[in-house]
């Protein structure tokens, strides 16, 4: 059984998603009004997983979530509004040690709460075999993450030769666990990387501006959201805009990200087999990095397992650093892997094989 407790000041919606949770037969709910009885709950129900409001009285959510990871560390799906304002808590949500979120359904919550249903079932079953990783919020937290990756990638991996330099690509792959991975490897990367970088972090369209914002304050490199055509440069990371799927093109001789509306062979967007299929046909696969990272399913797996098989170079997050071992599992199952890495070694990997160091 799943021990699961439902935070949120609205009755209403705590009502409709204990409701939604009491159709599957292995789960077992309590609910809480506000962070305190959050916190009170996770001591006393000792819930395998929590999903949590971030606006509450008495205490809101990201407190809440603070004092649940130092007093017992769980793992967290927060519930969030589709706003901006929602938006940046979520980032600081996750940067505390929640694993997902799922964004709050608008309108009349009877009717709308069955459009979350299937994802946020999903995400609760994968939070409740995630990995909880301590938070750590503000610049000392950053500060502290990014000195431990760099003293883990101070060994350069002496197995793999430096990739061609010059019209070189590199595409990230990740969903849960995503933007705090993001956030330890992609500030790594030196104003000097000679290759542009695309991400697709599975996330709706109102939040993937605010998250390349945010990286952008923490990266030497420029970091944009791809939300239009733009022709691909050195010392840029694109993030792929949610809501759509992000593809790579050659225009006029030129490599350009472009958004397209999302494609319905694909199950996740903005997606990564989209992605990895679209560069590898217009892109020499020599010159082309795949990076398949935490997140549950199997979105880019085959693509990148493709792009090794064309003789590309491949990276799958190792099990022991993902927050869920789904993604870059199916890529080592694929044979598609030319390494396998922990997170904090994969910013190192991509320096030596674009030529950055």
């Amino acid at each position: 059984m799943i021990r699961l407790l439902v935070v949120d000041d609205s009755a209403l919606m705590r009502r409709q998603l204990a409701m939604l949770f009491r159709d599957e037969p292995d789960f077992t709910i309590e609910q809480a009004r506000n962070g305190v009885e959050a916190v009170e709950a996770n001591r006393t129900f000792r819930p395998d997983v929590v999903t949590l409001d971030i606006n509450m009285p008495e205490m809101d959510g990201l407190t809440a979530l603070s004092r649940l990871m130092a007093e017992r560390p769980v793992p967290v799906v927060m519930v969030s509004s589709l706003t901006e304002k929602g938006a940046l808590a979520t980032f600081e949500a996750l940067n505390l040690g929640a694993v997902d979120y799922v964004c709050k359904p608008g309108g009349t919550i009877s009717l709308s709460i069955d459009e979350i249903k299937a994802e946020l079932v999903a995400k609760v079953r994968a939070a409740a075999r995630a990995k909880v990783r301590s938070g750590a919020s503000g610049a000392l937290g950053l500060a502290r993450r990014l000195r431990e990756a760099h003293q883990a990638s101070a060994v350069k991996p002496a197995a793999f030769r430096r990739g061609p330099a010059g019209d070189g690509l590199v595409l990230i792959g990740v969903s849960t666990g995503g933007p705090r991975t993001l956030e330890d490897i992609l500030p790594l990367l030196p104003e000097r990387f000679p290759w542009p970088v695309v991400v697709a972090q599975h996330m709706p369209a109102a939040f993937t501006r605010s998250f390349a914002d945010r990286l952008d304050q923490l990266c030497p490199l420029k970091v944009v959201e791809a939300a239009g055509p733009m022709p691909l440069e050195a010392g840029t990371i694109y993030i792929a805009k949610g809501g759509a799927d992000v593809v790579v093109a050659r225009r006029t001789g030129r490599l350009m990200v472009l958004p397209k509306p999302e494609q319905a062979r694909f199950l996740w967007h903005p997606s990564v087999d989209g992605l990895g299929e679209s560069a590898l046909a217009c892109c020499d696969p020599a010159r082309l990095i795949g990076v398949l990272l935490t997140g549950m399913g199997r979105d880019g797996a085959e693509a990148f397992a493709e792009l090794h098989r064309q003789g590309g170079r491949t990276i799958a997050e190792s099990e022991d650093s993902s927050v869920v071992f789904g993604m870059p599992a199916e890529l080592i199952e694929r044979r598609g892997a030319t390494v396998v890495l922990d997170a904090g070694k994969v910013a190192s990997q991509l320096n030596l094989w674009a030529g950055a160091l």
